[in-house]
């Protein structure tokens, strides 16, 4: 990673001649781009307030940042020096740590906070990293906002908290936006890096990918994708990358590593009951229609497999176009469909795909496919599924059907994305530069 120097240049943010810069007498760019900013974060923060409030303040104490309480155990036992993948949470939880040991790694400054404060420092990290998503995903219809576009990123955010998969994340815990952000912001910003203040922070592109696969494991999907569309430095890059963090790992944590990838890592029942609602993969789906095991194996391994070819053909389309966030939005819902277990927290990768679809937001159709869209992921479709099984009124066919809304949704987001590949390129995004980086 490098970081760079510099005043910036025309047109950047930050740069002089922009939003009040050399050219408005008497207000310096910074000041001036002070208040959107501030508005913004004031009304995601008001936005976020109660469903903060629901899941931090009025929770049950017995349910509170559970998969958060997993990682910082997983911190804490690398600490202790106690097994990582052996401990169990407290009473009634008694969930296990399932991810890579570099992931405990991480959890160790969460393990060194006290617990309660630790719970309100990662919702901050969340909010904070969704403000990062959509100022990314959104961008061309942001662009339209001008020296306002924090503002507009704000109310954005805001409305994306109560979409059922984020909030689940900030009910759980959850670590699926930092996945989320480092694919993103890998593949739509790993040309040019990003600004901060003066300085531009650079890294090599494929590298963040690289890291969020060393964190958990479906990321690899972006490891085919770049194969597929032969973007040959950037898997270089993300392979390296997950490589190193991984071998470092091992040398710091050698039994913890050991354990996760000869034992851990082959049982998926350490990761909950795969059959139940929350479940929203094609094998979720399949094992709840209590099939004989074989031949729910052999199904899952038809359906997934050809749901992630026609999604990677489709992830494929989207970058020969240049549609960088449709490119990833694609290659995570493929993730969602080809994981054995993709919980309800896991979709918020549907942020991306409203921003794919979404674009400039001239094109009413476009417009309508995403207020729909984000409708539909408003809808908590597994728990009302589950409760629609309980009332005999209902045929258990629909019931069934309803169960598993948030995978048709995944269907019906790649049939939007494929759509979307087949239209000419008119918006405003984040675009590769004119010379291929594909030969390196």
């Amino acid at each position: 990673m490098v970081v760079d120097g510099g005043s910036g240049t025309p047109g950047a943010p930050g740069a002089r001649g922009r939003d009040g810069g050399a050219g408005s007498p008497g207000r310096s760019p910074a000041r001036s781009a002070v208040l959107p900013v501030l508005l913004g974060v004031l009304v995601l923060a008001a936005a976020a307030a109660p469903v903060v409030h629901r899941y931090l303040v009025a929770y049950p104490d017995d349910q509170w940042q559970v998969d958060l309480e997993v990682y910082r155990e997983a911190g804490r036992s690398l600490l202790l020096g106690r097994p990582v993948y052996e401990f169990l949470t407290e009473s009634p939880q008694l969930l296990p740590f399932t991810y890579p040991t570099f992931s405990a790694v991480l959890a160790v400054p969460l393990a060194l906070l006290p617990w309660g404060a630790a719970g309100w420092v990662w919702t901050g990290v969340q909010l904070a990293l969704l403000w990062l998503v959509v100022g990314l995903a959104f961008a061309p219809l942001l662009a339209r906002a001008g020296r306002w576009a924090p503002l507009a990123q704000g109310v954005l955010a805001g409305a994306c908290v109560w979409i059922s998969p984020v909030g689940e994340n900030l009910r759980f815990g959850q670590v699926n936006l930092v996945l989320v952000s480092l694919c993103l912001l890998d593949v739509v910003r790993g040309h040019d890096g990003v600004r901060l203040g003066r300085y531009r922070v650079r890294w090599p592109r494929g590298a963040l990918v690289g890291v969020a696969v060393a964190v958990k494991l479906t990321p690899g999907v972006f490891l085919i994708h770049f194969a597929l569309t032969r973007q040959w430095r950037e898997l270089r890059n993300a392979v390296l990358a997950a490589v190193g963090v991984t071998v470092a790992t091992f040398l710091l944590a050698p039994e913890a590593s050991l354990e996760f990838w000869t034992s851990a890592l082959l049982d998926p029942e350490r990761l909950g009951p795969n059959a139940g609602s929350s479940n929203q993969s094609v094998r979720g789906f399949l094992l709840r229609l209590y099939l004989p095991d074989a031949v729910t194996t052999l199904l899952w391994v038809l359906l997934a497999g050809t749901a992630a070819a026609l999604g990677l053909a489709v992830a494929r389309r989207l970058h020969r176009r240049g549609s960088l966030v449709g490119e990833v939005a694609a290659c995570g819902v493929v993730a969602l469909l080809l994981s054995p277990v993709s919980w309800l927290h896991h979709f918020v990768w549907g942020v991306l795909v409203l921003g794919a679809v979404l674009g400039d937001g001239r094109e009413r159709r476009r417009a309508v496919v995403a207020v729909v869209g984000s409708a539909l992921l408003f809808v908590a479709w597994p728990w009302w599924g589950a409760n629609l099984l309980a009332e005999r009124s209902v045929p258990v066919p629909l019931a069934r059907a309803v169960q598993s809304g948030d995978l048709w949704w995944a269907f019906l987001a790649l049939v939007a994305l494929a759509r979307l590949g087949r239209e000419p390129a008119r918006e405003v995004e984040e675009r590769r530069p004119t010379e291929s980086s594909n030969s390196g």
